[in-house]
This record gives structure tokens, sequence and C-alpha cells, in this order.
């Protein structure tokens, strides 16, 4: 791929950097046909004037097809008032639109829906395209989330997030770069720019072959609030088992 179209790439994601919660992740478009997957994934944060939020989940999924991966997630959450809680259900499918590496860019689409334990919050349904490239030895991510609550109490915009991430890849078990995630309010109707939440930071990757299409996949980052009502600091981290 040329230089060229991985900086117009970078410069489409990179200058407003999403995700609602201190456990989210990238999502990635590939898909792989009959793999199955154990995924935990755990984050913690703070915002200045409020307490601690630590988010952790645990999954199942599976590829149905060569273009279709579905999973479901148990979550939990905890909070200095009231402690860990079993917090929701999700249902995620990830599709792929394209063949990897056939056009300079590689895209996919991911559908969410969350069934919280509290009824009150309705539905929750994030929708949106994925993009990836690659510039040698860099890969990057780019992703346009909607998110909407369908059922709640009460009435909630469409939100718009994004999340970003580039990645080195060094050697198969040890790979470094940058994450990035941030909000900037309703879809048609951005906040003001003391009100969005960006944050970015270091981030590690890795994949240990175990055999047998056995493996260990796992990334880690530490994000730093760049906004106002970002929190100051977020360790998020993901383990997967393939197999």
């Amino acid at each position: 791929m040329h230089r060229h179209t991985a900086l117009a790439f970078m410069s489409l994601f990179f200058p407003h950097i999403a995700a609602a919660g201190p456990s989210d992740y990238v999502f990635i478009p590939g898909v792989t046909y009959g793999e199955r997957e154990i995924d935990f994934k755990m984050g913690t944060w703070r915002k200045s004037g409020e307490g601690r939020s630590s988010a952790a989940s645990i999954g199942f999924g599976y590829g149905v097809t060569q273009n279709w991966f579905t999973e479901i997630y148990r979550k939990y959450e905890r909070t200095d008032d009231a402690g860990t809680h079993f917090d929701a259900w999700e249902w995620e499918n990830k599709f792929q639109l394209t063949e990897p590496g056939r056009f300079p860019i590689d895209a996919g689409l991911i559908l969410e829906i969350e069934k919280p334990q509290d009824n009150s919050e309705g539905y929750e349904v994030v929708f949106g395209p994925l993009f990836q490239t690659e510039a040698g030895k860099l890969q990057l991510n780019g992703n346009l989330l909607l998110e909407q609550h369908y059922r709640s109490d009460s009435t909630q915009r469409a939100l718009f997030s994004y999340q970003w991430q580039a990645k080195y890849r060094w050697q198969p078990a040890l790979e470094f770069g940058m994450q990035g995630f941030g909000n900037s309010g309703s879809w048609n109707r951005w906040d003001p720019v003391t009100d969005r939440a960006h944050r970015l930071g270091p981030a590690i990757f890795g994949k240990v072959a175990l055999g047998s299409r056995h493996a260990i996949r796992y990334n880690a980052a530490w994000l730093i609030g760049t906004s106002g009502n970002a929190p100051s600091q977020n360790f998020r981290a993901q383990a997967e088992y393939e197999f």
C-alpha cells in the first residue's frame, strides 16, 4: 500500500479521536470461519470529581460463516458506592464486507445489542462501519459508531463515537502502538468541546500460538484523557483464548 494512502487514512480518524465504558476495545473487521473463542475484557478509570469505575466481561464467540462472527457476553460493573454487580448481557455481531487485502482498505460492520440489568435503561444498540489498512509493518484501524437506547424511561439522543489504533507488527508475540477512544455527543449535533470525551495512549498487542489452531491473543492500553469530560487515566485489557 502506498504511503500517501496510509496518511490519508490516519488523517480521517486521528483528529477526532470512542467508547462509553472503561473496558471497551477496538473492533477489527476480519472474521475467521469456524474459529471459537473465550474472550475476557476488563478496564478501570476515574473521572475528575467522581469515584473509580471498573468493568469486566466474559464472552463466547464463534465464526459462523466466512463473513459473520457472533459473540455473547456477560458483563459486570464495579463502582465505589455499589460494589461489584452484574450489569448486562450483550450480543455482538461482526460482519466482514471485503476480502482481506483485496482493496487498499478492508471494511466491516459491527452490531451490538445490550440488555442491561436495570430495565429502566431499555436496550442499547451500537452500529457502525469498521476500517483497516496496512503500510508495511504498520496496521491502522478506525471505526465510526452510533449508539442508541430503545424502550428506556428517558429520551436519549443517538450518540456518535469513534475508536482507532495504530499497531507496529514487530513480532507475533509482541506488537506495540497507540489506541484512542472518544465521543462527541449527538451524531447530528456535537456537544461543546468542553463536554466531549477523548482519550488516547500507548498499547501493546500479541498472539501466542499453542498449536493445533489454539492460541492466546491479547492487547492492553494505558489511556490518558485529552478533554475535560474524559477520565484522567484509563487502563483497559483484553485476552482471548482461540480454538
